[in-house]
């Protein structure tokens, strides 16, 4: 992805969390500069990935296969700051897929938090890595109610709707009609090791540097703190 993109992407992004009145932590409007003079005391960020983070999964097209996220908090698997959880936003354009992906690890609340517009997500369980169980129902948990769907069917969340998703549940998901913000609520986030894509995808851009960034995303910060 070009730089220029995603410093056009995450102004989109901020233009429209000050429209929802969603406000993130004073982090998240850091230029490069700034975070060239903070010191150790903020490892946190660094170590656990909070920030910026956008994807288009490889396949160079962001606004039919991608996604913005920003991770506000988030724990690690040494439990290095006594954090077992996660939580992140999560905006997503209308039609823009993320493609099917489980966790092993983590389990998930999905959120619909404002836009005007629906959440759609499909489900199968998990044969291995890489593939969909086309014939076993799939146990759904939304907003406290339980119950059990065909394999690949598409539940719908309207806005403050949550779904929760377990271990080894395939899902992709996308907006029907709106850009959407979405929360997620998990237990520690990986997604270096925790993403287990149906096809061969890149979790995280190969950025070609077109311009200076505008907001770092969480791959830059090795630019900063070689060795993270």
């Amino acid at each position: 992805m070009k730089r220029s993109l995603i410093n056009k992407y995450i102004r989109e992004a901020e233009d429209f969390l000050l429209k929802t009145q969603f406000s993130l932590p004073p982090f998240a409007h850091w230029t490069l500069n700034e975070w060239k003079k903070k010191g150790s005391e903020y490892n946190e960020i660094f170590e656990n990935q909070l920030g910026w983070d956008i994807t288009d999964f490889g396949k160079g097209d962001f606004d039919n296969f991608g996604l913005l996220l920003f991770t506000i908090r988030n724990g690690n698997i040494n439990n290095t700051y006594g954090k077992p959880y996660a939580e992140k936003i999560l905006i997503v354009k209308p039609n823009q897929i993320t493609p099917f992906h489980f966790h092993k690890s983590k389990m998930e609340d999905i959120i619909n938090r404002s836009g005007g517009g629906n959440l759609k997500i499909k489900l199968y369980q998990c044969l291995d890595d890489k593939t969909q169980d086309l014939k076993s129902d799939v146990p759904v948990s939304i907003d406290g109610r339980n119950f059990i769907v065909k394999a690949g069917t598409v539940v719908s969340l309207a806005k403050g709707e949550s779904i929760t998703l377990k271990q080894g549940i395939f899902h992709q998901f996308w907006s029907e009609d709106a850009v959407l913000l979405l929360g997620e609520v998990s237990m520690v986030n990986d997604d270096h090791n925790d993403n287990f894509f149906c096809e061969e995808t890149d979790r995280f851009p190969v950025i070609e540097e077109d311009e200076e960034p505008y907001r770092l995303l969480v791959g830059d910060y090795k630019v900063i703190t070689p060795g993270y």
